[in-house]
């Protein structure tokens, strides 16, 4: 599929309305690719597509969708999107389905900052790689809106929100400070899928710390702490366990010291 054009912002129509037109228009949508992926292993492209006005909100993270019944671009609910495709397979082959439709839809300006923003987990360094140079390609016309992602206020620009999705990446693999956010969103993504698994192993360690910050009611905390300690579990992790949180994607390390705290709790 071909990149729309850079210069401008589009999105399609049935991310548009108020919340129950859009949660109708995006299961059915689901439905429609799930159909014909089942058929011909590919996906249909959206019937209509609107251009997003200079300046125009999108909301892009549920909390903040307060007005349901106010018109909105409702960025987030291609979540419904994948919901629909999975009912249309059955619930049979759905993670590869699922894949096969970011792959795809990576290739739009809103597909591309959808998976780059989205809560899914975990995330894997290529996989992260993957989203965070889709959504640099689409750089400029992504600039043109402003967004609502999490918190109640100010609509962000797309700097603020990658700030706000994804500075874990940055902190992690391009700890370097001083640049824009375009480029050290660049260099996370270069370094990201060029990494070694050693590589992987020095960007977790050092996003560790955050994820302590966020860690509450841990009964080993002085134990789990210890990056002696993250180091050694990390290294032994089977290749499949270790793709899974190669990212260094501050949940997906909260939830591995959890994990770990459990494990402790049972020797």
């Amino acid at each position: 599929m071909a990149p729309e054009s850079p210069a401008s912002l589009q999105m399609p129509s049935f991310l548009h309305g108020i919340y129950p037109s859009v949660n109708q228009k995006t299961r059915k949508e689901g439905l429609r690719c799930g159909e014909q992926y089942r058929k011909e292993g590919s996906f249909p492209l959206p019937r209509q597509m609107r251009d997003v006005s200079l300046g125009d909100v999108v909301v892009a993270h549920e909390v903040v969708d307060l007005h349901r019944e106010h018109p909105a671009w409702r960025l987030y609910m291609v979540s419904q999107v994948m919901n629909g495709l999975s009912e249309a397979m059955e619930w049979q082959d759905t993670f590869s389905a699922r894949d096969a439709y970011e792959a795809f839809f990576r290739e739009t300006a809103w597909g591309a900052l959808y998976f780059a923003i989205s809560p899914d987990a975990p995330r894997s360094a290529e996989l992260t790689a993957l989203r965070l140079q889709a959504v640099l390609r689409f750089w400029e016309p992504l600039q043109s809106a402003r967004y609502l992602f999490k918190t109640l206020g100010e609509a962000l620009s797309l700097d603020e929100l990658m700030m706000a999705s994804c500075s874990w990446a940055m902190d992690a693999w391009c700890p370097e400070g001083e640049a824009t956010v375009h480029t050290r969103l660049g260099a996370a993504a270069d370094r990201m899928a060029r990494a070694s698994r050693e590589d992987s192993l020095e960007a977790i360690l050092r996003q560790m710390p955050q994820a302590l910050i966020s860690a509450r009611g841990l009964k080993h905390r002085n134990v789990v702490e210890d990056p002696s300690f993250q180091r050694h579990r990390i290294a032994a992790l089977e290749p499949r366990e270790f793709e899974r949180i190669s990212g260094a994607c501050t949940s997906d390390l909260l939830a591995l010291l959890y994990a770990w705290d459990r494990q402790l709790g049972k020797q």
